[in-house]
């Protein structure tokens, strides 16, 4: 299923004879025909033009923005579970710290203060994104510090630093990465949550979020408008789920 997504985000200037932000005010608002797979929109766009040039952008905005909170989160829980002490106190404060204030309070205000785009997306999620991945790693990294492997590295000599990365880092990664999936799906949400208010990315750039919000007013008349768009963020969602999921069996089974 993400296969097939991922595949036509990046043929579609190969699959579909329309862009995404080329206007025909005398085709607007036809329904799905030949012509155009999913219909039209108000200014007469193909639908399905922009259906997947949107998934194009929230697809890459969505991998870009997890990949620092990612590696920031899986190195401090390893920290914080390898050494524990101070450490893992000073570790766990902050993410109690960012943790006790609303997700999506801190995208707004982000949003709000560096304008609306990709780039309080950016910001926020490198600001909070990192704490799923440092909590789950952390226990992980804890209770492989116990493990007679662990013991007999350090009894080697071998320093901290070494340990962490060529011992304990294989051993985690594994559950961080199942964690990235369903997070992913969550980044996925707050993208198109962003876009349906107004302050997600800027028009005339497809957004799923904006499709949905800009197709409302005609939802008696031209329901495909927000459905489609909706349709595509819960089959997105449906599919990192099952990659997750598979992921995971994988592992359990090595």
């Amino acid at each position: 299923m993400f296969a097939v997504l991922i595949i036509l985000a990046v043929f579609i200037p190969y699959l579909s004879p329309y862009s995404p932000t080329e206007q025909n005010l005398s085709a607007f608002l036809q329904p799905p025909s030949a012509a155009h797979w999913l219909g039209t929109d108000q200014l007469g766009r193909d639908l399905f033009t922009r259906l997947v040039y949107a998934a194009r952008t929230d697809l890459k905005i969505m991998v870009l923005a997890e990949i620092i909170p990612f590696c920031t989160g899986v190195f401090l829980g390893m920290l914080a579970g390898y050494y524990g002490k101070w450490l893992d106190a000073a570790i766990s404060l902050l993410t109690d710290t960012f943790i006790a204030f609303p997700f999506y309070l801190i995208v707004i205000i982000v949003a709000f203060a560096s304008g609306a785009g990709e780039r309080g997306i950016y910001i926020t999620f490198m600001l909070v994104g990192w704490i799923v991945f440092a909590r789950v790693v952390r226990g992980l990294s804890a209770s492989f510090r116990k493990q007679e492997w662990v013991a007999s590295a350090q009894t080697l000599g071998l320093p901290g630093v070494r340990i962490i990365l060529r011992h304990l880092l294989p051993n985690v990664l594994p559950q961080a990465v199942v964690v990235l999936m369903t997070d992913m799906i969550g980044l996925l949400v707050a993208i198109v949550t962003l876009g349906y208010l107004g302050i997600g990315i800027a028009p005339p750039t497809p957004d799923w979020g904006t499709m949905i919000s800009d197709g409302q007013p005609f939802i008696t008349t031209a329901w495909w408008l927000s459905a489609v768009p909706g349709f595509a963020v819960v089959y997105t969602g449906i599919a990192l789920s099952l990659v997750g999921d598979g992921l995971a069996d994988i592992w359990r089974k090595k």
